[in-house]
């Protein structure tokens, strides 16, 4: 029940655990979870709290799913690892099959890693070396505009933001990357060649050292929520085509379905050269991603020295993680998803609305079952998050932004208690 006391040792995990995006002098609480189950977290304390995270975008079916909770199970009793270099098992055929099917035409081989940021790594390499193997060595660096992010290893931070990412605390040891401007057309807005004015300029003054444009394709993720028009990425595909220069998506945040297209890039309907995956393959059960890219680009790469591509993670296509990742596409595909993101977009909207009127908040945003409530002022998350536990919903807001991406399972009812305590407590801080 709740208030009872805490069977995990908490301080044991203050003084020695290092959780990410934390000071251990100054350390933010930690909620102690029992289990998790559907679209809750229960607290060792015994509290329950309404997941509004989906564990960071990857837990789209919920938790303790028994279809995927089968599969892990079974693929166990068989098989839980064994080397990528030189062999091969049947559950990273089956999932390189399913991304085949489901991914744009051109895209026909898939490179699995162990994380999304490694999946960037992978991308970034490949952009590198298919212009290594035609001669171009110059051709060594990356366009991407600002406001992204890509993660936190070091090539995939070189393409983060350069002001609100990690540049500035590894100045001289990351790469150093082109910027342009963020796109500035809203979603539900035209494109023009305007709005792409700053990247053309790049594109036609550096095209001969740029290997590839890297970007998440109609929503920025982590560095700032931001959705834009599909039109951009139409126009932004002509561009490289037009100067010679690989074209990246980053749908990590945003594939399997979380803006109501099975991946983002079809809401433009064009298809990238590279394109990375992650998060929500494996419903958040696994760390897996993978790097999708165009027969061209595989051959070419595979056609100069030394012949081969340089990568090969350790728990590269792990079993488990592939067999429970097949099974959350097909668990993901066998109902009318579409339907259940176009129903949370719906409550999303309907319960955020109130936010609009209050005079901190600078604007609120819904797209698929993304939710974004954006303030003038950054919130203090340690303060903020305290009081959305005590309203027994789990949200972590960061900076200007506090948002929400349920897992697709989540009942009108429960979102409707999510909304609430989020306009509640955005209240009592603007």
């Amino acid at each position: 029940m709740p208030g009872q006391p805490c069977s995990i040792d908490l301080d044991f995990d203050r003084c020695h655990i290092w959780h990410p995006y934390t000071s251990v002098t100054n350390p933010l609480p930690v909620y102690a979870v029992a289990r998790a189950y559907d679209v809750f977290l229960e607290l060792d304390d015994g509290r329950k709290l309404i997941d509004g995270m989906s564990s960071w975008w990857a837990a789209i079916h919920g938790y303790n799913n028994p279809v995927l909770n089968e599969a892990m199970v079974s693929q166990m009793q068989r098989m839980s690892h064994v080397m990528f270099g030189g062999l091969t098992h049947e559950p990273a055929v089956a999932l390189a099959k399913q991304l085949v099917a489901l991914t744009p035409q051109p895209l026909q081989k898939v490179f699995f890693s162990d994380s999304g940021s490694v999946s960037v790594e992978v991308a970034i390499k490949m952009a590198i070396q298919y212009w290594a193997a035609l001669g171009k060595t110059s051709k060594n660096r990356l366009l991407t505009v600002r406001s992204g992010y890509h993660g936190d290893t070091f090539a995939a931070m070189s393409v983060c933001d350069p002001l609100t990412g990690m540049h500035s605390l590894f100045k001289g040891s990351i790469l150093e990357q082109y910027f342009a401007e963020a796109p500035r057309c809203r979603f539900d807005e035209p494109c023009t060649g305007n709005d792409l004015a700053d990247i053309h300029v790049m594109l036609e003054l550096r095209h001969m050292d740029i290997a590839a444009v890297i970007i998440e394709p109609v929503i920025q993720g982590a560095g700032g929520m931001r959705f834009y028009a599909p039109g951009y990425l139409v126009r932004l595909r002509e561009l490289c085509d037009s100067f010679g220069v690989l074209l990246i998506f980053d749908e990590i945040a945003t594939g399997f379905g979380r803006t109501g297209k099975m991946f983002a890039l079809e809401h433009a309907g064009i298809a990238p050269d590279i394109m990375c995956v992650g998060k929500a393959l494996t419903g958040g059960y696994m760390t897996l991603a993978a790097t999708l890219v165009t027969e061209s680009v595989a051959e070419t790469i595979c056609s100069g020295n030394p012949g081969v591509f340089m990568h090969g993670p350790t728990f590269m296509a792990n079993p488990l993680a592939c067999a429970v990742a097949s099974a959350s596409i097909t668990l993901l595909k066998s109902y009318d998803w579409k339907a259940s993101v176009l129903r949370l977009e719906a409550g999303l909207l309907k319960g955020l609305e109130p936010c609009r009127e209050l005079k901190g908040v600078m604007d609120v945003r819904v797209l698929g079952a993304i939710g974004v409530v954006e303030l003038h002022s950054p919130v203090d998350m340690a303060v903020v998050q305290k009081k959305l536990v005590d309203k027994g919903v789990w949200v972590r807001p960061f900076g200007r932004l506090v948002y929400l991406m349920p897992p697709f399972i989540m009942h009108d009812e429960e979102l409707g208690i999510l909304t609430a305590a989020v306009c509640e407590i955005v209240k009592t801080v603007c």
